[in-house]
This record gives C-alpha cells, sequence and structure tokens, in this order.
C-alpha cells in the first residue's frame, strides 16, 4: 500500500511492482507537484518539465508494471495483526507494509488570482527549484520572522533587487508578467518579477502520528536509514520527512524505502 500519488508514491509503486509486488496506490487531490510550471532542475529533462507532465509519464510508468491507482481518502490507518488496516470509509483494505508519501501543504496567501500567478511562475514557492531562473531579476519575499529573512539572503545569491515584504504589510496584486506592492502608507509602489513565498508548509502527517510514528521539532516524520518511521512496517518518503521539498529527493527516499519494505517482505507471497 502506498498512500500519496506524488513523486515519492508513484515512484516506490514502481519499484516495488518491479519486485514483483501486489501494489495499490491511494491518492486524494492533486499532487503539490502539480504546481509546478515548469522544472528545469529534475534530472534527466534538460529543457524543462511541468509538473503534471512529469506525473503523467510516472503514472503511465507504474500502470505499465501493473500498479493500481485510485482516487480516494485514506481515513484511517490501524496496527493490525500482520500489518495495517487501511480505511478510506468506503472500504477497508490489509497490508503487510504502507509507505506514506503524503507531502505537505502550503500556507497560501488570500489574495485574488494567486493560484493563476503560480501557474505563470509569476508567484513561486522554492527557491531552491527555480532561483536560478530569477538571476538579475526584481525579486519580492513574503513572510515573517527568520524563514523570510533566510530565503531572501538564499535568492542574493542570484539577485541583488530583493525585497522582503510583511504578510500584512501593503496591498498585493498581479498582472501577466509581474507583481505590485502598494505599501502602507505614502510610499509609492513597486513592481517585482516574481514573489516568492515563504509562509512555510504543514506536513501530512497525521495519519502516521495517530498509528504513533515521531516527528521532529519541525512536524516532520522521522525516519531510520531505510526510511521507515518509528512505527514497525510503516515508511515514509518525500516531503512529508524532512524539509528539502525536492523531487529527486522524494524519489531517492522512495526507492530506498520501496527496496526496504521488499526485502522485509521477502519469502511473503509477492
Amino acid at each position: 500500500m502506498v498512500v500519496g500519488a506524488g513523486p515519492a508514491g508513484l515512484t516506490a509503486a514502481i519499484y516495488l511492482a518491479r519486485f514483483r509486488r501486489r501494489v495499490l496506490v491511494l491518492g486524494a487531490g492533486p499532487s503539490r507537484a502539480s504546481w509546478i510550471p515548469e522544472s528545469h532542475n529534475t534530472p534527466g529533462f534538460p529543457h524543462g518539465v511541468g509538473g503534471t507532465d512529469l506525473l503523467a509519464r510516472l503514472t503511465e510508468q507504474a500502470h505499465a508494471f501493473g500498479v493500481h491507482i485510485r482516487e480516494a481518502l485514506v481515513r484511517t490507518l490501524t496496527p493490525a495483526a500482520e500489518g495495517f488496516e487501511i480505511s478510506t470509509g468506503a472500504r477497508t483494505i490489509r497490508a503487510p507494509a504502507v509507505l506514506l508519501a503524503t507531502g505537505v501543504r502550503d500556507r497560501m496567501p488570500e489574495l485574488p488570482g494567486i493560484e493563476a500567478a503560480v501557474c505563470r511562475s509569476v508567484v513561486r514557492m522554492c527557491p531552491i527549484c527555480d532561483a536560478y531562473e530569477a538571476t538579475g531579476k526584481r525579486i519580492a519575499v513574503l513572510g515573517d520572522g527568520g524563514l523570510a529573512q533566510r530565503e531572501a539572503a538564499f535568492l542574493r545569491t542570484y539577485s541583488d533587487d530583493v525585497t522582503v515584504i510583511g504578510s500584512g504589510d501593503g496591498r498585493l496584486s498581479f498582472d501577466t508578467a509581474a507583481v505590485r506592492w502598494t505599501p502602507s502608507g505614502d510610499a509609492a509602489p513597486q513592481v517585482f518579477d516574481h514573489l516568492y513565498l515563504a509562509l512555510g508548509c504543514e506536513p501530512q502527517t497525521e495519519l502516521a502520528v495517530r498509528c504513533g510514528a515521531r516527528c521532529d521539532d519541525s512536524g516532520n516524520l522521522t525516519v531510520d536509514p531505510h526510511q521507515m518511521t518509528s512505527v514497525e512496517g510503516l515508511y515514509a518518503a518525500g516531503d512529508v520527512v524532512r524539509g528539502l521539498n525536492q523531487i529527486s529527493v522524494a524519489t531517492g527516499e522512495a526507492a530506498i524505502a520501496a527496496t526496504a519494505m521488499h526485502n522485509r517482505l521477502r519469502g511473503q507471497a509477492p
């Protein structure tokens, strides 16, 4: 059983299916990766790849090896005899091992047009992913406290024109290719090429925590070198595990987890 149909979950499913395991992937709603307009730091795609295209390729590859993918929200995950019991409300499934690839949920500001601005790369969420494409551009960072300051410092590797905007400071609006900030008071409006969000995110750990899995101080699931959580037989990979939210990290952790799951189950019927 794999919970989550993003890059981590689908990669793990492909590995498990190629180990001749029967695999069911349950995903609820669009993957966070679907927000990516075009990634240029995903290995093997020198001309870039969009998030929806990457997910479609991974899904096609998983299907080719016999993976079953279903749209369903997992409501409960409970340790049971010889594994786990998973309930979606409509059905209950038993599995000897489970991988959680449930990701994180971004904290989004309530601004009109922000989702469309993300799709146009005007608003961005990950400077590690795409700051290279913002080299020399006018950049704003939206956020408060240390996170916004650290992100701004990172972005100054790429541009000397970086401004931190407090989350309640003035008004932001978007047009086709730019961000307009109207500060509070009499200050003149400013225009930026990109707005980076430094508002943090919430790891989707509820299922694991209710199972007894431990988290670190940042709320991410803690795992051993084989990606197993503190609950025996429960594994995790991708953004739900660590703060470095990268496709290449997610797929690498998924490969480690899937291999460990297969080795754990060796001797049982695939």
